[in-house]
């Protein structure tokens, strides 16, 4: 326990060397003094709370915000000293917001519990004393060795011993950790992969030295020690060797492996990255504004006491006859007095301060974050995917975006490669019907054989389908398993039978395509390499292979050929092969490369190099020693690498075309239109980069396109940047775009870039090519930490992208074809690119009108609620006499008036979703957060303060003209009937507020749905009847009840009906006449919008259609409501005279230009 402590404390950290030591089957030494080390077990703990820690540490996390700390503070002032109000007051509300909120904590962290204890309590095998034993997942120790049957999933990170299979070799997929869905092939030392039996394993003696745990996926470095007969042998470990947790075990009957990282310590649980909060400009607004509330709150304590001390200066005025004061109240300090009354003024005010704005806003994101999941429009059919929300904080952030940062492969384009041109030796061939055809020739042959391919054509299809990292799925995935030749369709299995897996498209166009010329890779068993040219089998031996990474761009394969020859096959992007090639025909190949990009083609360059014996000896020895290093491997292998891929003799290049996603060109526009600067920043190159961004519009043909390309210096960079600046302000073209490359904008982030930023603010469009994942997210925090402090949003499908959504203010992912990474790590999923468009113009726009509308009228139904309080103290010698009852005090943000704004921030619609997708201009009006401006806020509050006037005011010039007050403290009419008194007209200001208050945000409803009515009309009603059960019962359990039969008096009044309808009206007046009057005077483009027909308007069988999901349903029961109402024949007519032939039925796909739950708004009455 002291050991945990200090650990905890970071006095004792658990991990003391750079490496750990795992003994297999934790066979420790038995010589000499050796201490374990001690590791993590093997318990997942994803939860946040304990049973012991529940209560304090949820109630520590929610007192951390300003309003909750502040009721807490005023409820106990309330128990300490004699205040005005109950403390049931404050501690109700209080009370009700931290419980609702701990509850809905405390459910999701039950449920993450509950998924714990399933992953930690699930069965596995281990090796334990010569047998094998099942056990619970979380009894995994480091060292034990652990059997996993196909399907499962592992359990731990292990190093992996062997497998069913002679060569030691197993595949997996691991598309729960990365996204990848393409089948990896891991392999086991050749030393262990013979203990296939537990009785084998239990005799293995042999040591895993690794590094300590980190969360990179894709690194890992370590040495196995076997020892044999006496004699140790040492081998390399890799990424290769590893078996993550969370992976799954495909296509392998079973496998055993060594525990090295479990628990907590697992890569995959390392990976459980706690996001960067995100906080949304409305919430940075309502802090502001909570903070000029609490000086507005402290300045009325201030003066109330003051003026109360002034007040009583005079002797009759500090102690009249009625109320004596006792002999310890004249002793008492006035320091200490003058403090007791400044807190009580503040109690009796605090209700300024609205508690219930937090738990309000919560519920609204919560429940408002469902509409994105449920719109039909931002459903793709093809793949039945449908938009996902992962951050509702954010909802409101959406309308609010300047900058969007999108990738282009898989984003912009369909990720899905088609093999289009390539270039051998200088030779350019096109695909035309499968056949590889040389440029100016047509496949005109009769008999529709492949032409002839022989000498370097035959060399490059051979090293196109033997460098990569391909897999094999047959037909029946079982042939594998078992031992079976992999090679079998030679033998019943026809090439027909198997299917290419590759973790790039790019990479499984090009082996199908070689496959249609004739040179077919057929698999792999082991190290030996199989691919059938023209219908013969040739077998080439895998040697090594050179790993692909972002650095190096290019990856390689050394092969040893049918004749016993060393070769070197290498492909990646030309910048990367061709400074490095010695042979071929270099310049006639770097032509046709760049002919293919500008066609928008993505290329790869393909190269060869072949060793002498001596060489390749030379090679090996190098390639060994850097893999078995345990310190700096990395360096030491690109060292090895960088000596191995050069002196290259050319082959060719290849062109793949990548289509472009439906629509992206009219999502670029529409955005640009809304006010959007679009920045695509990619890894392709950039004439490739180019030729997409004209063909998406990105660019326009018009646009005068930049360029700060290929940039040797900071100087250099400088001075083109100076240059770049001095055109924009000279040239009068209207919009501008900048190409920038990422060896360039290295040096412009390294020391200019104020200099960088101001060219590319003055651009319309920057296209930034050849970038890296870290430089992508470098540009988006340049531009989010500028002085202007933009909103940026991120858009990206792949694991390269998750850097720079989690940098952006907004993170978006598509579900594309390169796993799920990017989605796992953004605040919102969508499957295709043109859906951004929506969600930004129309969910977007709706989400910040109805929480900035929510935010205001929040501050303002408070500032009315309190300032009458303020204004009694005038006339009742700052006696700190309460105004209203305690009920309405603690129920009038929680009951009275919490439902209609509630409801209002869910379904409220400025301008219908039609009217804001075909105007995307009407963005412009909402961006800058210009409805949460500061002159926004002093309107509403200024409206407030100019309401309460009006409530109190006018309540006591209507209602206490012709009255007499009488010593009891009520106040009869001249007939002796009881009228007036302080609670009647307290609970008269209540009344006239609480209907002002709920009418006002009638008035500022644009969209109103049977809910709307419910709630608003509702809130007023419940107000009545709970006033007249509350005030016409004499409760028991109340200590008090001042409120008997007070409301009943009041409403019998006529005087006080007629000056309840005065009052609303003198205070809602003048705003219905400044709507007018500025609707038809100086009307904002969403106001004249608000007038434009709605496109193609939704009858009520349509809308009713929105909240279900099949079609046959609609359409029959759009039959069935038409001939019951006789609209069938009629609109059957109409539609025929119209010319519009549109009928009903089942086979029609129901498809309107918007399909959602906000399509509400142009429903009927008369149709219905």
């Amino acid at each position: 326990m002291l050991r945990w402590i200090r650990q905890q404390l970071g006095f004792d950290p658990p991990h003391q060397s750079e490496t750990r030591t795992v003994y297999v089957a934790n066979r420790f030494p038995q010589h000499g003094h050796y201490i374990p080390q001690r590791f993590a077990d093997n318990r997942i703990i994803s939860s946040k709370y304990t049973i012991w820690n529940f209560v304090p540490k949820n109630l520590f996390e929610q007192f951390r915000r300003i309003a909750n700390f502040y009721f807490l503070i005023i409820f106990l002032v309330q128990l300490m000293i004699d205040t005005p109000t109950s403390p049931v007051t404050s501690g109700l509300p209080l009370f009700f917001v931290i419980a609702v909120t701990a509850i809905k904590q405390g459910y999701e962290d039950w449920l993450r519990h509950k998924g714990d204890n399933e992953v930690n309590g699930a069965p596995v095998f281990v090796v334990r004393s010569g047998s094998l034993v099942q056990t619970k997942s979380k009894n995994i120790r480091v060292g034990d060795i652990v059997r996993v049957a196909k399907d499962e999933t592992f359990p731990v990170d292990l190093v992996l011993l062997s497998s069913e299979r002679a060569d030691g070799t197993c595949h997996i997929t691991s598309a729960s950790l990365d996204g990848e869905t393409n089948l990896k092939t891991h392999y086991s030392v050749a030393e262990t992969s013979v203990c296939q039996t537990v009785s084998r394993l239990e005799n293995l003696q042999a040591v895993v030295e690794c590094q300590q745990p980190e969360p990179d996926l894709y690194r890992f470095v370590g040495r196995m020690t076997v020892t044999q007969h006496g004699e140790e042998i040492v081998r390399p470990l890799g990424p290769e060797n590893l078996l993550l947790r969370g992976a799954r075990l495909k296509n392998t009957k079973e496998i055993f492996g060594v525990a090295v990282y479990t628990g907590m310590e697992s890569k995959m649980a390392l990976n459980y990255k706690c996001k960067s909060q995100k906080r949304s400009a409305v919430e940075k607004s309502m802090n502001t504004f909570l903070i000029i509330y609490l000086g507005i709150l402290l300045f009325e304590a201030i003066l109330s006491t003051i003026l109360k001390y002034a007040w009583q200066a005079e002797g009759k005025s500090d102690e009249p006859f009625y109320n004596q004061k006792t002999e310890q109240e004249r002793n008492s300090s006035p320091i200490l007095k003058f403090i007791s009354d400044f807190l009580a003024f503040l109690v009796l005010y605090n209700f300024i301060i609205p508690i219930s704005l937090y738990v309000t806003v919560e519920m609204q994101k919560f429940l408002g974050s469902f509409f994105i999941g449920w719109d039909l429009d931002l459903y793709h059919e093809e793949s039945d995917q449908k938009a996902q929300v992962n951050t509702s904080d954010l909802n409101e952030e959406l309308g609010q975006v300047e900058y969007v940062f999108t990738d282009k492969t898989g984003t912009l384009t369909e990720n899905e490669m088609h093999f289009r041109e390539c270039s051998i030796n200088g030779t350019k061939y096109r695909d035309v019907n499968g056949k590889l055809v040389p440029e100016g020739m047509t496949d005109d042959s009769p008999d529709g054989s492949t032409p002839q391919l022989i000498g370097d054509e035959v060399l490059f299809l051979k090293a196109v389908s033997l460098c990569h990292t391909v897999h094999i799925s047959y037909d029946q995935p079982d042939c594998l398993v078992g031992g079976g030749d992999p090679f079998s369709h030679a033998n019943g299995f026809s090439s027909s039978h198997m299917e290419y897996y590759a973790s790039s498209p790019d990479e499984k166009a090009l082996v199908e395509a070689t496959k249609r010329f004739g040179v077919a890779f057929t698999g792999i068993q082991g190290d030996i390499m199989e691919i059938r040219t023209f219908g013969k089998s040739e077998s080439y031996k895998l040697l090594h292979v050179l790993e692909f990474d972002a650095n190096r761009r290019r990856m390689s394969v050394v092969l040893q050929t049918p004749s016993g020859g060393k070769v070197l096959f290498t492909k990646g992007a030309e910048s990367a092969i061709l400074p490095f090639a010695t042979g071929g025909d270099i310049e006639k190949t770097r032509l046709h490369v760049d002919e293919f990009a500008l066609k928008g083609l993505r290329t790869l360059v393909v190269a060869c190099r072949h060793f002498s014996p001596e060489q390749y000896i030379d090679v090996d020895r190098r390639l060994v020693a850097a893999r078995t290093a345990l310190q700096q491997r990395e360096e030491r292998l690109q060292e090895a690498f960088s000596y191995i891929e050069r002196d290259l003799r050319l082959l060719g290049a290849t062109g793949v075309e990548d289509k472009l996603q439906d629509k992206v060109q009219e999502t670029i526009e529409a955005l640009r239109l809304a006010g959007i600067k679009v920045w695509v920043l990619t890894g392709d190159k950039h004439e490739t980069a180019v030729s997409v961004s004209l063909s998406c519009g990105h660019f326009h043909r018009a646009m005068n396109v930049l360029e700060l390309l290929q940039q040797r210096s900071d100087h250099e960079c400088a001075e083109q940047l100076r240059v770049l600046a001095r055109r924009l302000k000279e040239d009068h073209v209207v919009q501008h775009g900048l190409v920038v490359d990422g060896a360039s904008l290295s040096l412009a982030l390294r020391e200019h870039e104020k200099l960088f930023m101001e060219v590319c603010k003055n651009c319309s469009a920057v296209l930034c090519c050849r970038m890296a994942p870290l430089q992508k997210a470098k540009v988006v925090r340049l531009l989010k930490t500028s002085p202007e402090k933009p909103i940026t949003l991120a858009i990206g499908d792949g694991a390269n992208d998750v850097s720079m959504i989690q940098e952006a203010h907004v993170g978006i992912g598509i579900m594309g074809r390169e796993g799920r990474q990017a989605v796992r790590n953004s605040d919102y999923a969508i499957a295709r690119f043109k859906f951004l468009a929506k969600l930004l113009l129309v969910h977007g726009h709706f989400y910040y009108v109805r929480i900035a509308t929510l935010v205001q009228y929040f501050f303002y139904k408070n500032v009315c609620f309190i300032t009458p309080q303020f204004l009694y103290q005038f006339f009742c010698l700052f006696s700190q006499q309460t105004l209203y009852d305690s009920v309405y005090l603690t129920l009038y943000n929680i009951c009275f008036t919490s439902l209609p704004i509630l409801v209002f921030s869910l379904f409220e619609q400025l301008v219908h979703p039609h009217v804001l997708q075909s105007k995307p201009g009407l963005y412009r009006d909402i961006s800058k957060n210009s409805l949460l401006s500061f002159r926004t806020f002093l309107y509403w509050t200024v409206l407030g303060f100019c309401h309460a006037f009006v409530f109190f005011f006018g309540s006591y010039v209507l209602m206490g003209e012709d009255t007499t007050l009488m010593g009891n403290g009520q106040i009869f009419r001249a007939n002796r009937q009881l009228m007036f008194g302080n609670w009647t007209f307290g609970t008269l200001v209540f009344t006239v507020m609480v209907i002002t208050v709920t009418l006002k945000l009638a008035l500022e409803t644009h969209f109103w749905t049977w809910m709307n009515h419910f709630v608003t009309w509702g809130s007023i009603a419940f107000y009545f009847i709970f006033s007249l059960f509350y005030g016409g019962i004499i409760w028991p359990f109340l200590h008090t009840q001042d409120m008997y039969f007070v409301f009943v008096q009041l409403l019998s009044s006529g005087s006080a009906w007629f000056a309840i309808i005065i009052i609303v009206i003198t205070c809602l007046f003048p705003d219905v006449v400044k709507k007018v009057f500025y609707r038809h005077l100086q009307p904002t483009s969403t106001q004249r919008s608000q007038a434009l027909p709605a496109s193609p308007a939704l009858s009520c069988v349509e809308s009713l259609c929105c909240y279900q999901h099949g079609q046959s349903g609609c359409s029959r029961l759009a039959r069935l409501l038409d001939q019951v109402t006789g609209r069938r024949q009629a609109s059957a007519n109409d539609r025929h005279a119209s010319g519009d032939t549109r009928t009903w039925s089942d086979s029609e796909n129901f498809y309107s230009n918007d399909r959602s739950i906000l399509t509400l708004s142009p429903i009927e009455a008369t149709h219905c």
